[in-house]
């Protein structure tokens, strides 16, 4: 099984609605596709004074089906979060395999 881990960064004075509509509208969008097993969604627990920091999960059964969701439903999907919180946020991806 692969993670596909997206770290976001969010500025404080957003992350209450950030928070919520990943929960209710981004997150349930990017399970729609049918691409991925399940999700899960963290806050990395370090100190900053100038936002916060979560780790959301993905767990998708292979690179090859992770490489369709990319080049089909993410660039849409990304385009949405980076329109919607431009400039309050910094994001990366992190493949994992789990062992």
């Amino acid at each position: 099984m692969i993670v596909y881990n997206v770290t976001v960064k969010i500025e404080k004075s957003v992350k209450d609605e950030w928070l919520q509509w990943m929960q209710a509208v981004h997150i349930p969008d990017v399970m729609s596709t049918g691409y991925f097993e399940d999700h899960r969604v963290a806050r990395v627990l370090v100190d900053e004074d100038d936002g916060f920091t979560y780790s959301i999960q993905y767990r998708i059964e292979s690179i090859e089906k992770l490489s369709e969701y990319q080049s089909k439903d993410a660039p849409r999907l990304q385009a949405e979060h980076s329109k919607r919180y431009e400039g309050k946020y910094v994001a990366f991806r992190t493949l994992l395999e789990e062992v």
